[in-house]
Order: structure tokens, then C-alpha cells, then sequence
């Protein structure tokens, strides 16, 4: 078995930060989100990986993929225009062959491992098998319909009227039948090859298309709040008390990680936080849920719920919270009280 993982698209949810970051790039917990997928599927056991790149930021996920040797992976790049998940499975055609292979979106985070979901496409000899989970608006995902015994008779995209409230969670496992169900659909409205066309023209086709319903946490990380709660469900649920820098004249409470490097004065960290190296936070409060990336600086100023991405400052902000901060940023209060929120691009600046 081989797999796909897509990390492609514009992510225009996600701007101004993906002007000049892959959205799949953005950190929770101070670790790309592609990096926590790309452990999901390392414990499948798969060895060949096929990683899906935009022209314009796949050189970043390049370098942060590499090789894939930290996933003991063998890894093939292919370049796509974002025309739809199908579109990527068209374009992968040579890289995966007549194998089975298993797809990931990587912005998508999992709560449990999928090794029992592979598992069971294979012992069940299926030609599908989509993984589901109940959501309060089924009208943003592509969205199934089960039958009584749970197998899938139909799919929408973005409904404006939902079927059903099972939505698509971005992981699939193929029969190399889904490059004929591929050949055959067209672009949908938004000019795309829509995935759920593809998997309801096997359906009509007469493949074996299974369903499996999610009962453990699932994040898609499309908007600045989906990565606010990735990153504090992340930090709940992986973090442990590792004080590594430099701590004079503070107080660390609770499950924080202060990388090697950091140094913290004067100050208050409240986990579950990450504060990494060579950061310097001083006469500050970090509270919980917050992501600090390498080399920022947090001077007189109170943070929680935030991810701050690396090389950023924030200064004399009396509280920042919610808020979702770039790389090599900077945030400062010249007068004023009062809570800011924030979503601030790379390289941005901002006074207030």
C-alpha cells in the first residue's frame, strides 16, 4: 500500500498567513500541522509516500518533509494545480500504479490512530472506505448518506441543504477502481474534481465503498479559530512539564515546555504551553493554550490562547488573547488598555 498525502491548495481561509506560508505549514504545539499527519500515517506502516505540493509553497513543505526519513518514508513530490482532491489523485496516477494507497489532507489532525481503519479496507477487500464524523454544519464538508447497514449510498459536496450530518473527515483508502470513477466525473461548480463525486461514481460503478464513523476528536484546520483549537487540544493532550531554559525570578505552573535555550524573568507560565528556544519572555504572563515559536520575544505583555509563530515580538500588550501571530512579527501597544485579537501575517507589524 502506498499513500497520498495532499498538501497543496491556496488556504484562503487562512490569509494573510498563507500569502506566504503553506496552510498545512502553520504550527500547533510549536510542530507543523503536516508534521503531526505525517506521524498518523507512519503508524499505518506505509513506506511510500507521495506528498501533493502547490507550485508556489512546495518548496517549503520540501524542505520540511525532506527526504522523510524522521517517518522512515520514501518520498516522491508532485506539483498540482489546487482543481480538487480528485484532481490530486489524477495527477498522482504514475506515482501510485495499481496499488491500493490511502489519502490524507495535511491540515486535517486525528485524535486516534488509523491503523484499525487500513486494517479493515484490507481484511473486508474493499474497493473504499471513507472515514466519517458527526458535525454541528455539515454545509462546509463534503457530506455522506448511509444506509441501514452503514454502507455509503450517497455523497454531497457543501450541501446547502445537508442529507445527513456525516461529514467527510479527509482520510480515504482506494482500489486502484478510483482512477476509473476519476476518469469519468467532471468539474463540479467550483471548477474542481470533487473526491465525492469520484467515490459516488464507484458507488455507481458497483465497488465495495465502506464508511467508518470517528469517535475521537478531529480537527480540520482551514480558519485562524481551527488552528486556536488545534493548538490548545495538542498542548492538552501531549504536553508534559519539561523546563529546559533558563527560569530567574518566575513562576511555571502546570504542564509547560520551555525549550533549551529560552530564558523566562521575571515572569508567569501557566501550562498546558509551549515556550521554545531561544525565546526571552520577561516581566509577562504566558497562559494556557499558547504556542510560543523559536526566537520571539514576549516583553511586558499578558498572552494566552495564541499561537505566536517563530522570530515574533510582542511588547506592552496588556492582553493578547485568541489571537494567531506570523512569523517574524511584531506587536506593540503605544497607549491603551484593553484585550486585543488578532490574526497577523509574516513579516506584518503592528501598533495599536
Amino acid at each position: 500500500m502506498r499513500c497520498l498525502v495532499l498538501s497543496g491548495g491556496r488556504g484562503t481561509r487562512l490569509r494573510p498567513l498563507t500569502f506566504s506560508l503553506a496552510k498545512q505549514l502553520v504550527p500547533v504545539a510549536n510542530r507543523p500541522i503536516l508534521g503531526w499527519v505525517l506521524d498518523r500515517v507512519a503508524e499505518v506502516g506505509v513506506r511510500d509516500v507521495g506528498v501533493v505540493v502547490a507550485p508556489d509553497t512546495g518548496w517549503a513543505v520540501r524542505e520540511f518533509v525532506g527526504d522523510g526519513g524522521e517517518w522512515g518514508f520514501r518520498v516522491e513530490y508532485i506539483v498540482q494545480e489546487p482543481l480538487g482532491l480528485a484532481h490530486a489523485v489524477k495527477v498522482a496516477r504514475r506515482f501510485l500504479g495499481d496499488d491500493d494507497f490511502l489519502m490524507c489532507l495535511g491540515d486535517n489532525l486525528l485524535g486516534s490512530s488509523i491503523r484499525g481503519f487500513v486494517d479493515r479496507f484490507e481484511g473486508e477487500g474493499l474497493d473504499g472506505l471513507i472515514l466519517l464524523k458527526e458535525v454541528e454544519d455539515p454545509r462546509r464538508f463534503g457530506v455522506a448518506v448511509l444506509d441501514g447497514e452503514g454502507r455509503v449510498v450517497r455523497l454531497v459536496e457543501k450541501p446547502s441543504e445537508p442529507p445527513s450530518n456525516l461529514a467527510l473527515v479527509g482520510v480515504y483508502v482506494f482500489s486502484r477502481r478510483v482512477h476509473e470513477a476519476v476518469d469519468r466525473i467532471r468539474p463540479s461548480w467550483r471548477g474542481e474534481l470533487e473526491i465525492t463525486d469520484a467515490i459516488q461514481e464507484m458507488i455507481n460503478m458497483g465497488c465495495r465503498v465502506g464508511a467508518e464513523v470517528l469517535d475521537s476528536w478531529w480537527i480540520d484546520t482551514g480558519k485562524k479559530d481551527d488552528v486556536l483549537t488545534a493548538n490548545a487540544v495538542v498542548l492538552d493532550e501531549y504536553v508534559v512539564r519539561d523546563v529546559r531554559g533558563e527560569v530567574v525570578g518566575s513562576r511555571v505552573e502546570g504542564r509547560a515546555r520551555i525549550e533549551e535555550g529560552a530564558r523566562v524573568v521575571d515572569s508567569v507560565v501557566r501550562g498546558p504551553c509551549v515556550i521554545g528556544r531561544g525565546c526571552v519572555v520577561e516581566n509577562s504572563f504566558i497562559g494556557p493554550y499558547t504556542s510560543v515559536g523559536d526566537g520571539s520575544r514576549i516583553v511586558n505583555s499578558s498572552v494566552e490562547y495564541c499561537v505566536i509563530m517563530e522570530g515574533s515580538v510582542v511588547e506592552n500588550v496588556e492582553r493578547l488573547e485568541e489571537s494567531l501571530i506570523g512569523r517574524n512579527a511584531r506587536v506593540a501597544r503605544r497607549g491603551g488598555r484593553g484585550v486585543v485579537r488578532l490574526h497577523v501575517g509574516d513579516y506584518s507589524e503592528v501598533e495599536v
